[in-house]
């Protein structure tokens, strides 16, 4: 019976790789002239194997490192239209990073200034490396689940026995313990632009300006980036994150992994009791 569910799950893997492969010849055939499209669906591709093409490092920052780079640096200026705040060389090959600072509904800089950094490292060819982002980011999006939202991005199962979340109920706690409470999220960002009223949800809605010395004409609005924090009002817990920055769209869904770690952590305790 384990051999059938294994040999099911290699054929629906072989045939989704197929169509997928089917998809980018046609893309290509379709957009010769948008060669940067395909580079960032191959990228996507490689999501399905994160571990195999990715790997993450945190430090004060969360960064995400390209094992086989595919993307160039001019591709993210075709895909978002923005260009970044600053571009520094590095010893690898050069750095942009992009500031994004606070402001109100006028787009004006908020006092006292709130603001934090993305960083995109390439290599001396041109090619990504790695994608980072500054400790404040952090405040609301802690690594763990950044991580995890980072490996859905291609449909890539959450192994959570992999992370010994299963097993390990001491590190299931850590990980709820380690969710951002709302006062938390305050004391960093502020007071936000607008609040919405979702039923067992707050929505706290904030906007950031990029810094950039240059946008293509027609894509000015892009400079502007919404987030969207959702707190559940019981546990004041942070739950759901959106935003764009710099054309990069970030989600982080803690809900969904919350409730696998809950299912987790009752099957761990029955398997205790038993």
């Amino acid at each position: 019976m384990v051999g059938k569910q294994i040999y099911v799950r290699m054929k629906t893997g072989t045939i989704k790789r197929f169509f997928r492969g089917l998809c980018l010849l046609v893309l290509a055939g379709s957009l010769s002239g948008c060669i940067y499209w395909i580079r960032a669906y191959q990228t996507y591709l490689q999501m399905d194997e994160f571990d195999r093409y990715f790997s993450t490092v945190t430090t004060d920052e969360f960064t995400l490192q390209f094992k086989e780079p595919i993307l160039y640096s001019k591709d993210f200026v075709s895909l978002s239209k923005l260009y970044a705040s600053e571009d520094a060389p590095t010893l690898e090959g050069r750095r942009w990073r992009y500031w994004f600072r606070k402001v109100d509904a006028n787009n004006k800089l908020i006092v006292p200034e709130v603001k934090f950094y993305s960083d995109l490292n390439f290599n001396k060819k041109g090619r990504i490396i790695a994608w980072s982002f500054s400790s404040l980011f952090l405040q609301i999006a802690p690594p763990k689940f950044l991580e995890v939202s980072l490996r859905s991005i291609g449909g890539a199962e959450i192994d959570t026995e992999k992370q010994q979340l299963r097993a390990n109920s001491k590190l299931i706690d850590k990980i709820t313990e380690d969710l951002p409470k709302k006062p938390a999220v305050l004391a960093q960002l502020g007071e936000p632009l607008e609040i919405k009223d979702e039923g067992d949800v707050e929505v706290y809605m904030y906007h950031f300006l990029l810094e950039t010395h240059h946008i293509e004409k027609g894509y000015e609005d892009r400079a502007l980036s919404e987030v969207k924090i959702s707190f559940d009002k019981k546990t004041q817990e942070l739950i759901r994150m959106s935003g764009r920055f710099a054309g990069l769209k970030v989600p982080l869904i803690i809900e969904n992994f919350l409730m696998n770690l809950q299912g987790n952590r009752h099957s761990h305790q029955k398997c205790k009791h038993a």
